[in-house]
């Protein structure tokens, strides 16, 4: 059973003896309200992203939803990535975007109207989409998402998290030993023995497919102008310097 960590007190007394007019507090509660708040804003700031008429908007709301990711991988523990999202994807790419989007001269996308023909062909994706999560899942992640959505989730957010758990840690555990860590799913030496020792081969593939898409893409931009006269080094280096010069009467 997963739990998240508690934040900013870690003193057992103080925790147990918190009051709050004449109410005793469970700090537990609050991290968990922290969890679901941070939920609900990054699934709100992603459908305003995708919605949105202004592309500038629309940028706004994509750092706003890498803002909350950061802070919901904070309360699992997973700093790490956490900061790796902060300063990459938030930091770098998205304001990358922004600057994009205030250079180029775009006009507001007008909506149009709504067809179906393509209806059947987007159901048959998402039932695909569908039935590969629940592929990749134990059989008790059914009741556990429909527990989670229960009036009973708001105290009991662990089932999610043992959601998250079948997921995307499901074959961690298996593939490797975690007897030389902390028993945490988290930490950073887990990271990268799973990146590098169990999927070596799947990171050489993926920085492999990363590099041909960048190669393709310098190649598709490359304009070469044949009326260009260009300097050519290797000829220059070459030449004999008797022959450069040549008098003609």
């Amino acid at each position: 059973m997963l739990s998240l960590p508690r934040l900013f007190i870690h003193d057992e007394k103080i925790i147990n003896n918190l009051k709050f007019d004449g109410y005793s507090l469970d700090f537990l509660s609050i991290e968990y309200t922290f969890f679901i708040l941070f939920s609900f804003l990054a699934l709100f700031s992603s459908i305003i992203a995708i919605t949105s008429k202004n592309p500038i908007h629309s940028v706004f709301y994509l750092i706003l939803v890498f803002f909350n990711v950061t802070g919901l991988l904070i309360l699992l523990n997973a700093e790490f990535l956490a900061m790796l999202i902060l300063v990459v994807y938030l930091g770098a790419i998205a304001v990358l975007f922004l600057f994009v989007v205030m250079m180029l001269n775009i006009k507001y996308i007008t909506l149009k109207q709504i067809t179906y023909k393509n209806f059947f062909f987007e159901f048959f994706i998402f039932l695909l989409l569908f039935l590969e999560v629940f592929l990749l899942t134990e059989n008790n992640v059914l009741p556990n998402i429909i527990n989670f959505f229960d009036m009973k989730f708001l105290t009991n957010i662990e089932k999610y998290l043992d959601v998250i758990n079948n997921l995307y840690f499901k074959y961690y555990k298996t593939s490797l030993d975690l007897g030389s860590f902390d028993n945490s799913l988290y930490t950073n030496a887990h990271l990268f023995g799973v990146i590098y020792i169990s999927y070596l081969y799947y990171f050489f593939m993926a920085g492999f497919i990363l590099l041909i898409a960048m190669i393709g893409a310098i190649v598709l931009t490359l304009h070469r102008r044949p009326n260009v006269r260009k300097q050519q080094i290797i000829d220059q280096i070459t030449r004999d310097f008797k022959a450069a010069v040549v008098l003609r009467k």
